[in-house]
């Protein structure tokens, strides 16, 4: 999946345990958990994979069930230890729905759910065909906008838009959190 969608499907399901538990959109700090719990699997996988080499596909020890339900409770224990229980769950719900995004990734183009990718170090990734190193995830960008200018939007490359386009809708509705904490950062003093 893009990071894009990873980020979508993550703020999605923010906005709604938030809403469902506080009776708000997400607040600013929230998003910006969200926004790191959603990558940080690939962040640290992907590299590792694609040009150190230390595992054979980019889906290993951040992709593991076994890292990640730790790492989310222990998000939450810690955010609520410090007063900030909304970014604890945002790391949890980030970080947990990249793994369950990726293991539901292969139903978009009719295969079965794909378990296999958070299991490891129990099942390992297969490796990959040829080595192109962290270029690998421009290679992909670019067969990716190839495929959308040809004119020819397959179903799958629909969704790789129209789930983002839902989020971006429903963050807007929420008032855009995160707006007004990255004016700050940038703004000059």
């Amino acid at each position: 999946m893009w990071p894009w969608e990873h980020l979508a499907v993550g703020y999605l399901l923010l906005s709604v345990v938030v809403r469902a538990t506080y009776e708000r959109p997400p607040g600013e700090a929230a998003v910006f958990v969200l926004l790191i719990g959603t990558q940080l699997p690939d962040l640290v996988d992907k590299p590792l994979a694609w040009e150190f080499g230390v595992f054979a596909g980019g889906q290993a020890l951040a992709h593991s069930a076994f890292v990640a339900i730790p790492v989310g409770v222990a998000g939450v224990l810690v955010g609520r230890s410090r007063g900030r229980t909304e970014a604890g769950l945002a790391l949890l719900v980030g970080y947990w729905s990249h793994l369950a995004a990726d293991v539901a990734d292969p139903l978009r183009y009719g295969n079965g759910i794909a378990v296999e990718r958070i299991l490891w170090p129990f099942v390992e990734t297969r490796p990959y065909s040829e080595d192109l190193g962290v270029a690998r995830g421009l290679v992909y960008l670019r067969e990716f906008v190839a495929d959308l200018l040809s004119g020819g939007v397959s179903g799958p490359n629909l969704l790789y838009l129209l789930l983002p386009g839902i989020a971006f809708a429903l963050w807007i509705v929420d008032g855009l959190p995160g707006v007004a904490t990255l004016a700050r950062a940038v703004r000059p003093r």
